[in-house]
């Protein structure tokens, strides 16, 4: 859904199927004094060793396969997903700045998602070390959409399971999901504040067994059974964040870092108003599911000046 416009840029939209609600507007809502406030990033460092962090010594950092849904068939019952361009190119640009070659699909129906991700799969990857994806487009808990009907996102996340891409198993593989969850608004609540053992390490013992599962990392733009945001000029409030964060700390902080700075962005600078009263002051904050067995940094331990 968005606001009524000339330019359709002022408002926000859902990413989710389209309900009973009559259109209203969205706003991003700043601190009064109109600076968009935030944690900044210690100049002190965790100290890690190197063999609990994500070996990143290859030739490549890997692939980014972005998927763009903005225009669905009539008979699934969605809208058009405006606002989802500028963040597909603003994702374009900063993992590109980040390292990753990156490779944008626009409009895919469910086998031509399950296709191309299909496709990357089945590549050698042994010359990269890590794989990402991000998936833009409306969506139910557990569920994404293709142009033509919504299917299990595990269907795609798991083409890339330890048993299916043998040249990942051991690296990061990150999934970003820009799409709600369920049709839940959150309402917010007032506050008043504002090293490991070797002998578990892969490279100790190169034959012992790891679940196909680990080493992945799913980075949801909001929680299971809630709307998530998007306004159809500025982009998504997650997509948006993540993007500013990665541009300011991507060869500098660990990714869990990044992700919870980009969580605190969302939750504390984002706020919706309407002229109904029932969709005004709704919040939002993206949740990290992550079974990554080590720490990653995208920079090498000389960027981080360790």
């Amino acid at each position: 859904m968005e606001s009524a416009g000339k330019d359709g840029g002022s408002g926000d939209e859902m990413d989710a199927k389209p309900t009973r609600l009559d259109r209203f507007s969205i706003f991003p809502k700043r601190k009064k004094n109109g600076q968009d406030q935030q944690p900044e990033a210690s100049s002190q460092y965790r100290i890690v060793t190197p063999t609990f962090q994500y070996d990143m010594d290859y030739k490549k950092l890997g692939k980014c396969i972005i998927v763009n849904n903005k225009n669905f068939a009539r008979e699934t019952g969605m809208g058009v997903r405006n606002g989802t361009d500028k963040d597909a190119g603003d994702l374009q640009e900063c993992f590109r700045n980040v390292g990753f070659d990156v490779t944008v699909y626009n409009d895919l129906r469910c086998d031509e998602m399950e296709e191309k991700l299909g496709k990357a799969a089945s590549e050698n990857h042994s010359d990269a070390a890590c794989f990402a994806c991000i998936l833009l487009s409306h969506g139910e808990e557990g569920l994404i959409y293709g142009t033509d009907k919504a299917m299990a996102i595990k269907d795609l996340t798991s083409l890339f399971r330890g048993d299916k891409c043998q040249s990942l198993v051991g690296k990061p593989k990150l999934f970003f999901i820009q799409a709600c969850r369920g049709s839940e608004f959150d309402d917010g609540i007032q506050t008043d504040s504002g090293a490991s053992d070797d002998a578990l390490e892969m490279d100790a013992n190169p034959r012992y067994k790891i679940p196909v599962e680990a080493d992945f990392l799913y980075a949801y733009s909001t929680v299971p059974g809630y709307y998530s945001w998007r306004n159809p000029g500025k982009g998504s409030w997650f997509v948006q964040s993540l993007c500013s964060v990665l541009n300011k700390h991507a060869k500098d902080l660990e990714i869990l870092q990044i992700l919870t700075m980009v969580n605190y962005r969302v939750a504390r600078n984002y706020e919706s108003q309407s002229d109904d009263p029932r969709y005004s002051e709704k919040k939002q904050v993206p949740c990290v599911v992550s079974m990554l067995t080590k720490e990653l940094y995208f920079g090498s331990l000389g960027d981080m000046g360790q």
